[in-house]
């Protein structure tokens, strides 16, 4: 029997519908049905074995086109990046902006950036998106310690698809406790190079497991090429701004060195002038910035830097550089009574240095002057806050008219300050009383005269009390009686040289109305400088609002309610609006250790949901939420927000 012909000498080559296939860009199940369909009509093994052999090559073929055109998207995002990241010039910003295009590349939970620390010899977290854990966020990381470590002391990528379960690395108890809190199970580092160097460590990572491949790491690792370069952009206009600033400013004292001297006796004869005709302190500070061209003033030491006007009263009262502005300390003795402050001139002449010293001292001898002439007023102004404190019952005309003797306004808001000189061996006793001669009463009348001063330029009055000072002073429409105690803590201090503490009252409306208020609100003030004693805050000032939950017990009246809504107002706030369960979530967190790995487990959701929500929870609680003092009184406020829910219900 003559041997069958073939069926299909005229079928069409077998490429043909992988060809067709490939230009639609179909799925790869359909080229697997091209060689199914062709055995169900009976095709010839010859013309399987063809369409075979076609399928495999088209499927290559579709390969190397996916790959082609994820390689071309993931240059265009790599483009992007460069285009952004050469737009940028702050550093802050730039690593910022790494580690969010890092976590949008790889489209991971969460991304990071570790630094390397030249001096500890070890590398440390700068930047995260996507973290909720405060612990991993303050990490640090020894140089071969971890996956981060291993990659800063390699400058090679390295990738775990299970943190916990991979042994290549050396497991810390300090690093896996951080990575735990955070939820992290697949990782991918790679190195941040400058030349041969590495300076830092980029990762992505998932709260799953996740297997990274070739095309990840080595998009992850060209962004971060992109990225290094970029670091090193900004520092290096950093520097170039700064060399540019230099350079001016040596231009700057170029051109004023020919007028130095000339000033210099101009302004000699002015200030003599000045003194012969009883001139005053404005009157010093006008003739000196009208001769070194700038803006000059006498300003109170509380309002100077403190660390230029220690650096100024160490050096004899000598002119010391603060920023643009130059700080000459006005001393008697060892008692500072201001400063005169040149703005205007940052590079200032050492001619010009020495003018602005003897304008400090003739201010001082003029504000001397002032003093001894104000000691009389400085004690009707005692006597009359004595009155307010030990005699309740006088008569409010009466208190009027001796305050306005001394310009004081007593139906104006005022505020009652105890104030109190510490000792500086720094035991938070105040300084014994040895004698008229000895060293505590030295510094308690010090403590008397600073005070006085201040209640003179003030318009108020002061009275010493108890070992220490009470002031009564005037209170603005926006000034916080806090506000106000740290501000005299600071002046007095300052005066004195030793830490005074200082308590604040509740604001007094019109003590010539109701003078038994400024007796109460003195023993207010008192409550809270004992407290800031008691705490180890000598040398501040503080009203009952600012101990937080402590200032409950300090207040004449108890504001749980206020306090609750101070803490908690903007939480509570967004559950009401949105139907939202952030309270609940914030207090799982707490009672999880602040772990958002086990307060998924109470709150029975995913991790990402927890994140989600603690992320939520800061914005609106603002930064340093985490802290100990902030975590502690955010737990009192939710204990006190449930109890006062029960109760109402």
């Amino acid at each position: 029997m003559p041997p069958q012909q073939s069926a299909e000498p005229s079928a069409a080559p077998a490429e043909t519908p992988f060809l067709d296939l490939l230009a639609t860009g179909a799925p790869a199940e359909d080229f697997e049905r091209a060689v199914l369909r062709a055995r169900a009509d009976g095709a010839s093994p010859e013309r399987l074995a063809a369409l075979e052999r076609a399928k495999l090559l088209a499927l290559r073929v579709r390969t190397e086109l996916e790959g082609r055109r994820r390689r071309e998207a993931e240059l265009s995002a790599l483009y992007e990046t460069a285009h952004d990241l050469a737009g940028l010039r702050d550093l802050d910003a730039v690593l910022r902006a790494i580690v969010q295009r890092a976590r949008s590349l790889l489209g991971t939970e969460t991304a990071y950036m570790t630094l390397n620390d030249p001096v500890e010899g070890d590398t440390y977290m700068r930047v995260t998106d996507g973290s909720v854990s405060a612990r991993f966020q303050q990490l640090r990381l020894g140089m071969g310690e971890g996956l981060g470590g291993l990659v800063a002391q390699t400058a090679r990528p390295y990738v775990t698809d299970s943190y916990f379960d991979d042994p290549r690395f050396q497991h810390t108890r300090t690093i896996d406790t951080g990575v735990r809190d955070e939820g992290l199970v697949a990782i991918l580092g790679v190195p941040l190079k400058l030349g041969s160097g590495v300076i830092g460590v980029l990762f992505a990572a998932d709260r799953r497991v996740r297997v990274f491949d070739h095309a990840e790491i080595a998009l992850l690792s060209a962004h971060a090429a992109h990225a290094a370069v970029a670091i090193d952009t900004a520092n290096l206009l950093a520097e170039t701004r700064k060399a540019m600033t230099e350079l001016e400013a040596a231009n700057e004292i170029i051109r004023d060195r020919s007028g130095v001297i000339e000033r210099a006796s101009d302004i000699h004869d002015r200030l003599a002038e000045l003194v012969l005709r009883g001139g005053g302190v404005q009157d010093v500070a006008a003739a000196v910035a009208e001769v070194l061209d700038g803006t000059v003033e006498f300003t109170d030491a509380e309002r100077v830097p403190a660390d230029a006007l220690d650096r100024s009263r160490a050096a004899d009262g000598h002119a010391v550089r603060d920023g643009d502005d130059w700080v000459a300390a006005v001393r008697s003795g060892s008692e500072v009574l201001g400063a005169l402050v040149l703005r205007g001139h940052p590079h200032l002449d050492p001619v010009d240095q020495r003018t602005l010293e003897r304008a400090a001292m003739v201010t001082s001898l003029l504000l001397l002057a002032r003093r001894t002439a104000g000691e009389a007023e400085q004690r009707v102004r005692g006597e009359l806050l004595d009155d307010l404190l030990d005699a309740p019952d006088r008569d409010p005309r009466l208190l009027r008219e001796r305050a306005a003797r001394v310009a004081a306004d007593l139906d104006a808001p005022h505020v009652v300050l105890a104030a109190r000189i510490e000792d500086p061996a720094g035991d938070g006793a105040a300084p014994a009383a040895t004698g008229p001669d000895g060293a505590g009463a030295t510094g308690r009348q010090r403590l008397w005269s600073a005070a006085s001063h201040l209640a003179a330029t003030r318009q108020g009055l002061a009275a010493a009390r108890d070992a220490g000072v009470v002031l009564l002073l005037p209170l603005g429409r926006d000034d916080e009686p806090g506000e106000a105690a740290g501000k005299a803590a600071r002046q007095l201090g300052a005066a004195v040289h030793a830490p005074v503490t200082v308590g604040a009252s509740a604001p007094v409306p019109a003590p010539a109305a109701t003078p038994a208020a400024v007796a109460t609100a003195y023993a207010q003030a008192r409550r809270c400088r004992e407290a800031l004693r008691v705490l180890g805050r000598c040398g501040q000032g503080a009203a009952a609002e600012d101990f937080g939950f402590l200032g409950l017990l300090l207040a004449d009246g108890r504001d749980v309610d206020g306090f609750v809504r101070r803490t908690l107002g903007e939480v509570v706030d967004y559950d009401e609006r949105r139907g939202t369960d952030l309270l609940r979530t914030l207090n799982a967190y707490f009672e999880s250790g602040m772990s958002p790995a086990r307060t998924k487990d109470t709150l029975h959701v995913h991790v990402n949901t927890v994140a989600q929500r603690l992320d939520r929870i800061g914005r609106l609680l603002g930064p340093g939420w985490q802290s100990p003092s902030r975590a502690l009184e955010l737990q009192l406020a939710l204990r006190l927000h449930q109890l006062s829910a029960a109760l109402g219900e």
